[in-house]
């Protein structure tokens, strides 16, 4: 369902975002800014992964819109926005730091998020439970390097696209669907990450770390995974009244430069239960 723009930031009981990666050049920063514009929530979780440490070791790379991320996700907490961080592998470093506050954004492995219904929900980033990163260091860095070179094809091929006419299209994340391993090591994340839910005796999970934004549910589980904002630029919201909704803006990349200044606000693209990000994509 696509919504029309209100003058109005749209506002919410809570904003989950992960994946960022502010440090990589694929972050697509300037179209978070712009979802950060436009939404408002009593409260945000940042479900890990926001800095992309890894890349920053091996290059530095930090334009102004990885600060200006920073600086609006700090004025939101300043003006009483609850913001809880919650470290990734890519940003692990901040996992020595459980209970800290900086510039009012509290540092925590994982929380318990109860929803306006009363629902409970584990909220984790999720690397825990991919063994590639867990028990093999070395290839979890060889696999992030082949990401990033599958990242590098598609901003070439979305810059063509944008030439031609042509909706936005991600190289990468078709990649990921097409290996089958990938295939069936997204199937087991979601599985796995689905039990630890049960183990804590929760009704949910919300997660990010594999890139593939989907909401549904797993064996009475309702297993939410936040996607990114280097393929699909998307977000979970959930509603007042406790319901759960991904928001897709990947749709703005596909914009040309000149009409993009002209559309704000921007017009999202809610994706219903079970959808996910890519399906909005390759329409």
């Amino acid at each position: 369902m696509i919504m029309t723009s209100h003058s109005e930031p749209r506002k919410y009981r809570t904003l989950f975002i992960s994946d960022v990666h502010l440090g990589s050049k694929a972050a697509k920063t300037d179209f978070l800014l712009d979802f950060l514009r436009e939404h408002e929530a009593e409260k945000i979780v940042l479900v890990g992964d926001i800095v992309d440490g890894w890349r920053l070791k091996r290059s530095w790379f930090w334009p102004q819109d990885c600060n200006d991320v920073v600086q609006k996700l700090l004025r939101k907490a300043r003006k009483g926005t609850h913001i809880v961080y919650i470290p990734g592998n890519h940003d692990e470093f901040l996992r020595d730091f459980p209970g800290t506050h900086f510039g009012g954004i509290e540092v925590a492995e994982r929380i318990i998020h109860e929803a306006a219904d009363g629902k409970k929900y584990l909220v984790l980033h999720g690397d825990e439970f991919d063994v590639v990163v867990r028990n093999a260091r070395l290839l979890a860095y060889l696999g992030d390097w082949a990401y990033d070179a599958a990242i590098s094809i598609n901003v070439v091929l979305s810059a063509v696209r944008r030439r031609l006419g042509m909706p936005y299209w991600s190289f990468s994340a078709w990649a990921k669907q097409q290996v089958k391993q990938a295939v069936n090591f997204i199937g087991e994340f979601q599985r796995v990450v689905a039990e630890e839910a049960r183990r804590n005796e929760v009704d949910g999970v919300i997660c990010g770390h594999i890139h593939h934004a989907v909401m549904e549910d797993i064996d009475g589980i309702h297993y939410i995974n936040t996607g990114d904002w280097v393929e699909s630029c998307t977000a979970v919201v959930e509603h007042f009244d406790g319901r759960f909704e991904m928001i897709s803006w990947g749709h703005m990349i596909a914009m040309p430069k000149k009409v993009k200044l002209l559309a704000a606000p921007a017009v999202p693209v809610l994706l219903p239960e079970g959808a996910k990000a890519e399906d909005v994509q390759a329409a």
